[in-house]
């Protein structure tokens, strides 16, 4: 790493083993990616209201790489109640890992290629029982069920319906998954 990290404490005092903590971080990512500019990491705690008791940590992590900059943070979900300020600090800095993971792989070209999920048209409905059957380019019959339909698809679907969807073998044959109305995602 260029400069050293900076770190920065809100609301609460300074402490050796935290910051030792996130030092610790701090080295395994610059080993991991040595080109690492600078790192800035905020620990700031925050106290619930006062009908809950605990305090909540936020730690977010800035760091500088050549040609941007990436930002790994970590917020407690709502419904904990308490927080470790140490779970705030794995948190953090393993989002930030996935980033720079991410952003390593660009560099190299090695931008993973998503398949296209294949397509076809509705051909048979049975609303009432909650299924129907998907024909494929191939002139391929695929089984769907109404829980596979992305929302609540299934009632506006009709025969003829272009949909995308995930092809899986079943116990009978290819039944699809993840069936997505074509042109809604």
């Amino acid at each position: 790493m260029i400069i050293p990290p900076e770190v920065t404490f809100r609301n609460l005092e300074r402490s050796d083993a935290i910051e030792a903590a996130v030092r610790e971080r701090v080295a395994k990512l610059d080993r991991f990616y040595p080109r690492i500019m600078s790192c800035r990491v905020i620990v700031e705690a925050s106290h619930r209201r006062a009908r809950t008791a605990g305090t909540v940590y936020h730690v977010r992590v800035d760091l500088t790489v050549p040609g941007g900059e990436l930002v790994g943070q970590y917020e407690p979900p709502p419904q904990r109640f308490h927080e470790d300020v140490y779970i705030a600090i794995r948190e953090a800095f393993d989002q930030v890992r996935r980033e720079l993971e991410d952003y390593a792989r660009r560099q190299r070209g090695d931008v993973k290629a998503h398949e296209e999920r294949p397509h076809g048209r509705v051909s048979k409905l049975f609303p009432e029982r909650g299924y129907g059957f998907i024909e494929t380019p191939d002139a391929r019959e695929v089984y769907f069920h109404s829980h596979c339909v992305h929302g609540h698809g299934f009632n506006r679907l009709s025969v003829g319906t272009q949909v995308r969807f995930v092809e899986e073998e079943g116990e009978q044959g290819p039944q699809a998954s993840a069936v997505v109305i074509a042109g809604k995602g």
